[in-house]
């Protein structure tokens, strides 16, 4: 991905109809709505697109889609890994691949069981990179089926190898972020941020950009900040910004994704708030949340169109 500038990489949600078929309009225009944004690379196929809760062909349908509507504008990475041996996910790598994506997403735990120790996993990436020869990869450390976190070691091996480039981090540690940034500096490859509860100590750390659930609420907000988060003219802007999503985390993350497409249905994007996964009651309470938050928000951007 690239590197020379600080960008936002959203982790797409899926629309569905209200039968609970993708809705391959509303996704168009999902796609269109990040790029307007200006969104500098898109995930999808990612836990936000409820991967778990696609089928092999739905899932190479939708990356398709997504690839076709960006045209070539921004680069696509999408989660090309799933359960099976390992000769099944490399093939299902070079389908994704093949699909138009600039790299596949490796999800961290299913490449080994919880109980198995690194060395089985390393053995299993490099397995991995034997079986899908000139294929660009990256690692999603996706919380499903568990979180499985990379080492700052372990990162400096496999994107030594040259065919690693993207890495999508949800350590929440600034620390371990500046450890695995210098394991891997000079090399072409990007580090994308999950957390932003520390987002602007990530990005002056050397992260390449954003990949955060706030994105599906506020993407231009994102990409403001990715935008604007070394300007010193702005540095009480910044940190209004970050604090807004640190404010509103449990708002963003209850019953997610359906908060989340809820809150665009609020600012008038054609998108149902159906989803396939199980993630809990959209109460009235969760609702008056996110329209508390939509309202926060809109304040938020008078302020920074002043500062402007």
């Amino acid at each position: 991905m690239e590197k020379s500038r600080k960008g936002f990489v959203p982790v797409m949600l899926m629309p569905f109809q209200n039968d609970g078929l993708i809705d391959y309009p509303a996704l168009t225009r999902l796609t269109e709505l990040y790029l307007k944004a200006g969104a500098t690379g898109l995930f999808a196929n990612c836990l936000s697109s409820e991967m778990f809760e696609l089928s092999a062909e739905e899932r190479l349908q939708s990356i398709r889609h997504v690839v076709d509507v960006v045209g070539g504008e921004v680069p696509v990475v999408a989660t090309g890994t799933f359960a099976g041996s390992l000769p099944e996910q490399a093939d299902f790598v070079k389908q994704v691949y093949d699909a138009g994506t600039e790299a596949v997403i490796v999800i961290t735990g299913l490449l080994a069981a919880e109980t198995e120790p690194d060395a089985v996993f390393n053995e299993r990436v490099f397995e991995l990179l034997d079986r899908t020869p000139g294929i660009p990869l990256g690692f999603y450390e996706c919380p499903e089926p568990y979180k499985r976190l990379l080492s700052a070691e372990q990162l400096h091996q496999f994107v030594g190898t040259g065919r690693v480039i993207y890495h999508k981090d949800t350590c929440l540690d600034i620390n371990q972020i500046r450890q695995k940034l210098a394991a891997v500096q000079g090399a072409s490859f990007g580090l994308y941020d999950a957390y932003m509860g520390h987002a602007v100590e990530s990005l002056k750390a050397g992260a390449a950009g954003l990949s955060c659930i706030q994105g599906n609420f506020f993407p231009e907000l994102i990409v403001w900040l990715c935008n604007n988060y070394d300007n010193a003219y702005l540095t009480e802007e910044v940190a209004a910004v970050q604090q807004f999503f640190v404010k509103n985390m449990h708002v963003m993350h209850n019953v997610y994704p359906v908060v989340a497409k809820y809150s665009l249905k609020q600012r008038g994007i054609d998108i149902s708030t159906f989803t396939r996964r199980k993630v809990g009651t959209f109460s009235s309470s969760v609702r008056k949340g996110v329209e508390n938050l939509c309202y926060d928000y809109s304040n938020l951007r008078k302020d920074l169109e002043w500062a402007a």
